[in-house]
């Protein structure tokens, strides 16, 4: 197969992946921004916080977590054919990505509460395990 070909696939298989995820992401972020934690933040990060959203900054983040659930989490659980890859591997990045800016602030920010760290690293594993195993089940039954 011609090197021109192989990139092709892989950047149409990055683009199937990502247009699966990324909605996926959305969704469960927003129920959990808009329903449980839109009180949490307030009450413990409210001296820190605008009054109104970045909606260019947020949409950053989550354009670059996808990319990288996509060619982190998704794209090497589809080869091995392993769900639990999708998950185990999702949670971890999740974690990693969550920790780097939760630790940092916790390292520089003063007062920065511990408990938004603690919340915040749990979210961030959980709902990048959800959001990469129901990517997962989704690119196998459209057949990514």
């Amino acid at each position: 197969m011609p090197v021109s070909s192989v990139v092709l696939y892989n950047d149409d298989m990055f683009l199937r992946l990502y247009a699966i995820a990324l909605p996926i992401f959305v969704a469960i972020d927003a129920v959990w921004l808009g329903l449980a934690a839109k009180s949490f933040y307030s009450a413990h990060l409210g001296f820190l916080m605008k009054e109104r959203i970045d909606w260019i900054a947020a949409a950053a983040f989550y354009l670059l977590f996808i990319a990288g659930i996509v060619v982190f989490v998704l794209t090497p659980a589809l080869e091995k054919h392993s769900p639990a890859h999708a998950l185990t591997y999702g949670a971890l990045f999740g974690l990693v990505t969550y920790a780097t800016y939760d630790l940092t602030n916790q390292a520089t920010v003063r007062n920065w509460p511990l408990i938004v760290t603690a919340v915040d690293l749990a979210w961030g594993a959980a709902l990048s395990a959800m959001v990469s195993v129901l990517s997962y089940i989704a690119a196998k039954r459209l057949g990514v």
